[in-house]
């Protein structure tokens, strides 16, 4: 990289790292590297965010994310995780019906398990 792209690039840095040449380019430098690195990692963030929510979503109406899932996967309802979590926080009744379909195919979520209790505050209360 010339000059002028390193210092178009080291815009906003602070300190001698935007206006020195050799430090603005190994900082420049640096900064691709996270960049590179961390495009990735947003996937695997937003993934992991997803999952949390289906997770969420399904423990309210007694089945776990894995059950769920397998189920789904029986029933051949092919949805990505980023619509079921979508759908787990916007559109309820819809997901509840997933849920449904999910628990008919799949052994494991037939048992019906009630909301978990919160029984910290009746005891004191």
């Amino acid at each position: 990289m010339n000059k002028k792209e390193v210092f178009k690039l080291a815009k906003g840095f602070r300190g001698r790292a935007k206006n020195c040449i050799r430090i603005a380019r190994e900082r420049v430098e640096k900064a691709l590297q996270y960049s590179y690195r961390d495009r990735r990692n947003k996937k695997r963030d937003m993934r992991s965010l997803w999952i949390e929510r289906i997770n969420a979503g399904t423990r309210i109406h007694g089945v776990n994310y894995g059950n769920f899932m397998h189920g789904l996967v029986k029933e051949n309802i092919q949805l990505n995780r980023k619509v079921l979590s979508e759908l787990s926080m916007h559109e309820p009744y819809s997901f509840k019906a997933l849920v449904d379909v999910s628990r008919t195919a799949f052994p494991g979520n037939k048992s019906m398990a009630s909301a978990p209790k919160k029984e910290g505050l009746s005891i004191l209360v």
